[in-house]
Formats: structure tokens, C-alpha cells, sequence
């Protein structure tokens, strides 16, 4: 399954937000999306899921979604999204709830995701009592319990410390390899993009347009073992947009 942007512009009342953008997301493919502050990236993921219709433009979904997806697009946000009264499972649950399937159907699906996602332990465990990085975890295994196609990421790993955030691209790494899932992965954290991106969309200052697509030929099982490489990977993004940086940094301090 495909998800195909084409020519997506869009304006907040008469802020230019996004501009001209199209690119095509393949399966089995994590393609980043990075760019100064401001620049639009999270507004094209709400367009990308159809949390809101664009000026000019449309995304398109191609191909079949797996078999028994029952939500094609399927987010992952940087807050958890969990709700504090349930346990884990009752979270991971709740998606399927809104389909109708309960019961042991639902205990079998949520049984699945957990084991893949390490939680089986903490199955009962309420939102409190976990980990930033295993509440992460739970939005992880809450989306793959509707078999997406395609999973909208904002900013998933935000949140959390660096050394979190690392054991979660490790697991994120080891979910991809197992499940080959596609993603379109917003994040303003370089190292994140070239550690896990097929490709790299660099936006520029707003309106976010596609300044640059960095192509990263490297398989990403093999990524925590070269660094050095990954390193040049991450200087070479950040010289693309460095000044788009630094002038979308002096529009926001000039706002009155």
C-alpha cells in the first residue's frame, strides 16, 4: 500500500503553511520528515490522515492494505494518547472496541501486540505506573492492533530522554524487521531521521516547501554499528537547512 501526496499546499487564514509538496511513501518504507520549527510538518500529517482537507492538492491511498486492517492510517502521537483509568491492555483494547470485536477475538489480538511489543508483563499495569518509554511502547502496540498499512508518526519519541529515546529506535528498529510496517515519521531530531528514515524530506522555513530529498542507502539493521557514517548523514541534513533554521528562529522572535 501506497500513500501518494501531490501537490499539497495549505494556509492558516493568510499564513502560507505548506507549499507545492508531493512525495510518495512505498511499502515497507520510513520516510522523515524534517525541518526548521513552524515549517508545516505536523499539519501535512493531519492532512496526510484527513484531520484536515489542504487548499490544493490531495493524498492518495494506492494498493491493498493488509489483510484484516481495519484502520489503513493509523497515528502514533508524541503525548501517549492513553487513557489514565485503563490498564494497558484496556488501551490497547479500546481501538478494537470501536470495531466491534470484544471478547476473545480481542484478547487474542491484544495478546499479540503485546508479546511484540515486550509488554506482556504489564498488562495490567496502569498508565501511572509505566516508563515514558514503555507508555510509548503502549501507543506502538495500541496501533499495530488494527493492522495499519501506514503509520502517521508526530514527533513519537519527543518526550523522552535520550537514552529512552534510543532503547525505542532500537525497538522500533526490531518491530520494522519483523513487521516491515510503513511510516511517515515527522521528527525534528536528526539523529532520528538518519537512524531510521528510507528517506529524508527536508522542508524549509514556512511555507514548508521540499527543500532537499536525502536517500540514505544503508539497511537499517545495520545503522547502531556505523555511527561515524550515520554521523556525516546527520551534519549533511542539518548544512540543508541550517540558515532555514536560523531565519525561522528570527520570525518566531519577532512575533509581538
Amino acid at each position: 500500500m501506497q500513500l501518494i501526496a501531490r501537490n499539497i499546499t495549505h494556509h492558516y487564514g493568510g499564513t502560507a503553511v505548506l507549499e507545492d509538496i508531493s512525495f510518495a511513501i512505498g511499502a515497507g518504507e520510513i520516510v522523515c520528515v524534517v525541518g526548521p520549527s513552524g515549517c508545516g510538518k505536523s499539519t501535512f500529517l493531519r492532512i496526510a490522515g484527513g484531520l484536515e482537507r489542504p487548499d490544493s492538492g490531495e493524498v492518495l491511498v494506492a494498493g491493498a492494505a493488509p489483510e484484516g486492517s481495519l484502520n489503513p492510517l493509523t497515528y502514533i502521537f508524541q503525548d501517549f494518547a492513553l487513557l489514565p483509568w485503563r490498564s494497558v491492555a484496556g488501551n490497547v483494547s479500546l481501538v478494537l472496541e470501536d470495531h466491534g470485536i470484544r471478547g476473545a477475538e480481542a484478547r487474542a489480538i491484544v495478546a499479540d501486540v503485546l508479546a511484540r511489543t515486550n509488554l506482556s508483563d504489564f498488562a495490567r499495569a496502569l498508565p501511572r505506573q509505566l516508563s515514558g518509554g514503555m507508555k510509548q511502547r503502549v501507543a506502538i502496540a495500541r496501533a499495530l492492533a488494527v493492522k495499519p498499512a501506514i503509520m502517521l508518526m508526530d514527533e513519537p519519541l519527543s518526550a523522552l530522554d535520550s537514552q529512552t529515546r534510543e532503547l525505542l529506535m532500537d525497538d522500533l528498529v526490531a518491530l520494522w524487521q519483523r513487521e516491515r510496517f510503513s511510516a511517515c515519521y515527522v521528527t525534528h531530531n536528526l539523529n532520528e531521521a538518519v537512524r531510521l528514515g528510507s528517506r529524508i524530506i527536508v522542508l524549509s522555513r514556512r511555507p514548508g516547501r521540499i527543500r532537499e530529498v536525502v536517500e540514505i542507502d544503508m539497511p537499517i539493521d545495520q545503522r547502531a554499528e556505523r555511527l561515524a557514517e550515520l554521523e556525516r548523514l546527520q551534519r549533511r541534513v542539518w548544512e540543508i537547512m541550517r540558515e532555514e533554521a536560523r531565519e525561522a528562529d528570527r520570525e518566531i522572535a519577532d512575533v509581538p
